[in-house]
This record gives structure tokens, sequence and C-alpha cells, in this order.
């Protein structure tokens, strides 16, 4: 007869090999002010169990991912519910709820984009600010050594240039992208510029690129924002770290 401890660990070890495990996100909310976390999950990604929820200032919030979730999270600002319903200043996913049922939060928003699970049994997560700026933040892998904390801690809203600001009551609440600002394909990499050769960073990238060097700041900002750590670890997103 097999021992039953032996069996376990087989058992056990089998569940790491195929990805079984699932991972436990931390949101913890530094800002002074509540914030509205936003989660889409990329197609054909089993679905995290929420896709928005309130947090409060210096509250926390643990969720768990199922293995081989990917998707982006990102923080929704100034939100309130007129006439029932919901909308947000900055990141709003245009539900009309908290939930984002699917949808994604609208530009200007930092994200937070993550992998589990993927090629080599490795989770892959970066910090993008392709899509502009809203919200400083991080992203802390724990409980596996080796794994490097990326992070995006300064207020660009409050060195954003005027062609890409958004205002509320003449505060700039977020940053938007140059692709965002200007609609041109040479900030977008589309068309002529789809490829890394032809689409290089520019003025309004490497502003960003200055304020979060650990952050996409255009589309093909690979080298410096890709970040990798072995399945099996937990991540803590905070927000305003």
């Amino acid at each position: 007869m097999a021992n039953p401890s032996l069996l376990f660990a087989i058992f056990f070890a089998a569940l790491l090999v195929q990805g079984g495990l699932s991972t436990t996100f931390t949101f913890k909310n530094n800002c002074a002010q509540t914030i509205w976390p936003g989660i889409q999950d990329n197609a054909n990604s089993p679905a995290f169990p929420q896709t928005g929820f309130t947090l409060a200032a210096s509250a926390s919030n643990s969720i768990t991912a199922p293995a081989h979730w990917s998707g982006r999270i990102w923080g929704r600002t100034g939100c309130s519910t007129n006439a029932g319903t919901f909308t947000c200043q900055t990141g709003d996913c245009g539900t009309g709820q908290v939930a984002c049922n699917g949808h994604g939060g609208n530009p200007p928003a930092s994200l937070l984009e993550f992998t589990l699970n993927g090629s080599n049994g490795k989770d892959t997560y970066d910090i993008s600010l392709v899509d502009g700026f809203n919200l400083p933040v991080s992203i802390t892998p724990q409980g596996v050594s080796g794994c490097q904390t990326t992070s995006c801690s300064a207020n660009i809203n409050a060195q954003c240039p005027t062609q890409l600001q958004v205002t509320e009551s003449g505060t700039v609440v977020a940053c938007k992208s140059a692709c965002d600002a200007f609609h041109q394909p040479q900030y977008c990499c589309t068309g002529a510029y789809s490829s890394p050769k032809a689409c290089q960073p520019s003025s309004y990238s490497k502003f960003f690129k200055t304020e979060c060097p650990q952050a996409y700041s255009y589309a093909h900002d690979d080298t410096s924002s890709t970040f990798a750590c072995p399945t099996g670890a937990n991540y803590l997103v905070t927000f305003c770290p």
C-alpha cells in the first residue's frame, strides 16, 4: 500500500506544475481619498471574482484570483452616484455601476497588467502609462524570493504638460498619453509607425519615463518595464505607494 504522505506530496507537486494553485491579490489604498479599483479579464482568461469595488482611504482588500488569470487592474477616482448611475472622473468603465462587468477603464488611467502562470511557468506583470496616468501605483510580489517590486510613485498629475491635462474644477485629476491627446499614428504606434523600429519615444513618452522609469511609457517600451516572477507568488497592489 502506498504511503499516504507520499501520495499527498505527489498530488501537491502536480498542482504546482499545472498551475493549479490560486493567487491572492491584496489591494491597499494609501491615498487620502476613497478609490474604486476596476478589474478587466483578458480574452480567454478565467474570470476574476470581482470586477470593481470600493476601497476607502487606508483600507485593504484581499481577493483570490484563479490560476492562469490574466488581465488589468486600475483605480477609479472622483466617483459618485447620481440618480442611480455610478460615474467616475477618471478610469470610469461606463457601466453605471461599481462593477465594471468586462469593460475597461476610460483613459487616462494607470494600469497594472498581469499574466499568471504564463510562459516558462512564470507570472509576468507591469505598470503601463500607455493609456495615461491618474494615480501612483505599485506591484509587490510576496511569498516568493527573487521577485522585483515595480512602482510608479510620482505624482505625475502635478507635473503634467498643459496639452495632456485632464481637469475637474481647476484641479488636474489625470494626465493623458500623447496618443489619447493628439490621435496621431507616431504617438499611437499605428499605421506606418506600428513597428518597434518606426515608433520611437516622443518627448511626451520621455516625460512619463522620467517620472516613472519602471513603467511602460509607450507601446514598445518593453525592455525596462516587464517583470517576471515564478508562479506561486501573491501580489500586493498599492494605490499611492
